[in-house]
């Protein structure tokens, strides 16, 4: 049975986006560096009309969160022979935000790439969705990303009972074809391998909130 995203926390679209939209993302990411494990972006102008909630990339995050979703953080990963990194078993935590403003119920704080970064209340998470924008094919030698299916309706998840969740929910990996889109519920469980025959695996990996923030806080957005 295909995964959905209400109750696994997870969707597969297959081949989400056509030839044009592909290139155009990819030309907006060839002046970045190749030798960097993951890259915090914080301008994809050139993209808002993709990333918009009628865009073809951000109709799928405002099919879940209405028309109100907006991308509020990107991350480029890209795995190659030089940059073959592992990642254990997490949840994503943090938002990027402009400035620090102290504001009740977010912290602590941290900073990340030199951008500012803080963990919001779960609420906030939990209305969250990830999409990750597969722009090279990803097999089960690639470096797929793994998931929990479920993890995500457990709330903030205590670093020591990660691996019991696991257990608990199992895993799936996240096979995926140039083009695709996985659609992730933020605050799910995932983890990485290194790859076992490492090629590039770009991933595009967009957040979506349809949520403003209180005390003046604003997303850094992109």
């Amino acid at each position: 049975m295909p995964l959905t995203l209400a109750t696994d926390g997870a969707h597969h679209i297959p081949a989400a986006l056509d030839a044009t939209t592909l290139a155009t993302v990819e030309a907006a990411l060839t002046t970045l560096p190749t030798d960097r494990p993951g890259q915090r972006l914080t301008a994809l102008a050139e993209l808002a009309p993709f990333l918009a909630p009628t865009g073809p990339i951000g109709c799928h995050a405002a099919a879940h969160l209405g028309n109100a979703a907006k991308p509020v953080r990107a991350i480029l990963f890209d795995k190659n022979e030089t940059t073959n990194w592992a990642l254990g078993w997490h949840q994503d935590r943090t938002i990027a935000v402009r400035q620090r403003i102290e504001t009740p119920g977010f912290g602590p704080w941290t900073i990340k790439s030199g951008l500012q970064h803080v963990a919001p209340p779960q609420s906030l998470l939990d209305r969250m969705c990830t999409l990750r924008i597969h722009l090279d094919p990803v097999d089960a030698d690639n470096a797929p990303l793994f998931i929990a299916p479920g993890s995500h309706l457990h709330g903030r998840i205590a670093e020591s009972d990660v691996p019991a969740m696991v257990d608990r929910c199992g895993s799936v990996a996240c096979l995926a074809s140039r083009g695709d889109i996985w659609l992730y519920a933020t605050p799910i469980l995932h983890a990485s391998d290194a790859a076992a025959n490492p090629r590039h695996r770009r991933v595009l990996q967009l957040d979506y909130s349809a949520d403003a923030l209180p005390g003046g806080l604003e997303w850094l957005g992109i």
